[in-house]
């Protein structure tokens, strides 16, 4: 899987539930929420004023590791 801002988070935890670290890191408590499963990194980061493209990088990073 490769991740873009446009990926839905919901679609990033089925692939793998270890990404949620890297949410609960920049303060998105909220990945039980239906609505936050929904939205993409862009419109979760714009909602938490963290930057989109950061969150892309270590995400990618974390899954290319694997």
């Amino acid at each position: 899987m490769t991740v873009t801002k446009d990926t839905l988070i919901g679609d990033i935890l089925d692939f793998d539930v270890d990404c949620a670290k890297f949410f609960f890191e920049i303060g998105m408590h909220c990945l039980g929420c239906p609505h936050s499963r929904g939205e993409s990194i862009a419109e979760a980061c714009a909602v938490h004023g963290t930057d989109a493209d950061e969150l892309v990088k270590k995400i990618n990073a974390h899954l290319a590791a694997k």
